[in-house]
């Protein structure tokens, strides 16, 4: 029903479901059954996407099943169910709990190298990676991956789930030698079963391409990242638009941006650009999250009037589509005052730098980051236009209040806040105030001097 759209008629079932499965337990049924029919409703309103429901199904089945013994039949499959509804409501320590009971029942019933464990491991691996026990996760993940290869065989395609998962944990936890071995198998794999040039082959790659970026080997991380790119247009595995091969542009763009070779990167965003609007047309959020993207690697080659272009051709689709006052107009609308800014158009800079911060004050609050880091830009603007040094101090005091709340009080943007204050409280010649600040910032930059030594 779900699937077919009938969602209405599939509640109803549900609630029907429930309500009966309800009455059972309250007349003293409280056995597999019971458990196994609430899981299924349970599941349903997984699909339904509504997560309330699944909690409040979840608290019951845990009344049950908590007090049924582990050689109950059907009992691990439960289980472990519920452990994935328990990680997608976010309450990762009980998923974990679920998941090992499962893979309890799992070993007493098929044995300790049963295939059988792979599922609740990847699932209790996972949960773990959310909550921060990488070196379990990792054991975890190494488990299921010595099961499948005793059983399947060190080239079977069941292993790419594990090391996918495992080479991108690993990543997370900064080790990437470790992470490059188990996306290397995953290449190898698919270039046996498929064949080097199949779209698989390219996916995979580009895990590989991202972990020679993280180890500093960038020109094989360029090389990666074109030839997955090559296969995926030559393989036709996914439409020219997807989501990845996207991605994969946007990445190995801002990688060649980083190495100096922006005019490489631009013409993969002008790629990017012109399929955006080919397929999708004008409208359609990505193409102006491109133009933005363009216009942003045209000011770092300080082609600012390339990047005003395209900036206004962005706020134009914006403005039409969400409205003038959208808060995510003003990002691209503040990289705009950037650009007149370095075109020496102060005045016209400045006007977009107050809209900016009045559209952040009311959508993320007067004391927020984003109102900080506009205030910031504004303050360099009008700094250029000759306004009064005290009120250029005044607007830098609400910036560092700000910073020290957001990045806190020994944070690196505090200390070029506390920098510029002092710049112009000399100018003005206000040496009272100066002594506090003055110390204040000669702590924090032998601080971060011992820092860069070590």
């Amino acid at each position: 029903m779900i699937a077919s759209g009938k969602e209405n008629d599939a509640v109803d079932l549900l609630q029907a479901n429930f309500q009966a499965v309800k009455v059972q337990m309250e007349d003293g049924a409280k056995g597999i059954e019971e458990v196994a029919t609430l899981d299924i409703i349970a599941l349903g309103y997984m699909a339904l996407g509504d997560l309330k429901a699944v909690a409040l199904i979840l608290e019951k089945m845990n009344e049950v099943a908590g007090s049924l013994r582990d050689d109950e039949n059907l009992l691990g499959s439960v289980v472990m169910h519920m452990g994935s509804m328990y990680s997608a409501l976010g309450k990762f320590e009980k998923s974990v709990l679920m998941y090992q009971r499962a893979v309890g029942i799992l070993e007493g019933i098929y044995g300790k190298d049963s295939t059988f464990l792979v599922t609740p491991l990847l699932g209790m691996a996972k949960a773990l990676g959310c909550i921060g026990r990488a070196t379990k996760a990792t054991r975890t993940y190494q488990h299921a991956v010595a099961i499948l290869e005793s059983s399947r065989g060190v080239e079977s395609e069941d292993l790419v789930v594990p090391l996918l998962a495992l080479g991108n944990l690993l990543i997370k936890e900064g080790k990437a030698n470790d992470a490059e071995y188990q996306f290397t198998r995953v290449v190898s794999i698919y270039t046996k079963l498929y064949g080097e040039n199949d779209g698989r082959v390219g996916i995979a790659l580009s895990s590989l391409a991202h972990v020679k970026c993280a180890k500093g080997d960038v020109e094989e991380a360029i090389y990666a990242y074109r030839k997955a790119l090559q296969i995926m247009k030559d393989s036709n595995y996914v439409a020219l638009d997807d989501s990845v091969m996207e991605r994969m542009r946007i990445d190995l763009a801002e990688l060649l941006h980083v190495v100096g070779r922006g005019d490489e990167g631009r013409q993969l965003l002008e790629e990017c650009l012109l399929i955006t609007e080919e397929q999708k047309g004008k409208d359609h959020p990505s193409f102006v999250n491109h133009l933005v993207n363009l216009a942003t690697s045209y000011s770092r080659s300080k082609n600012y009037a390339e990047a005003e272009r395209l900036l206004r051709a962005a706020l134009g689709i914006m403005t039409r589509t969400l409205g003038p006052d959208d808060q995510s107009i003003s990002f691209p609308m503040l990289h705009l005052a950037v650009a007149l800014y370095n075109l020496k158009r102060d005045e016209e800079a400045e006007q977009l730098a107050v809209d900016v911060i009045r559209i952040r004050e009311k959508a993320f609050g007067e004391d927020s980051l984003p109102v900080g880091e506009a205030l910031d830009c504004l303050v360099s603007i009008r700094a250029r236009l000759g306004k009064q040094d005290g009120d250029l101090v005044a607007l830098l005091k609400r910036v560092l209040r700000i910073q020290e709340e957001g990045f806190g009080y020994e944070s690196e943007e505090v200390m070029v806040t506390l920098k510029k204050i002092l710049f112009y409280l000399d100018k003005l010649g206000r040496k009272d105030e100066k002594f506090g600040l003055q110390k204040r910032l000669s702590v924090l930059k032998e601080r971060y001097k011992h820092m860069i030594q070590y």
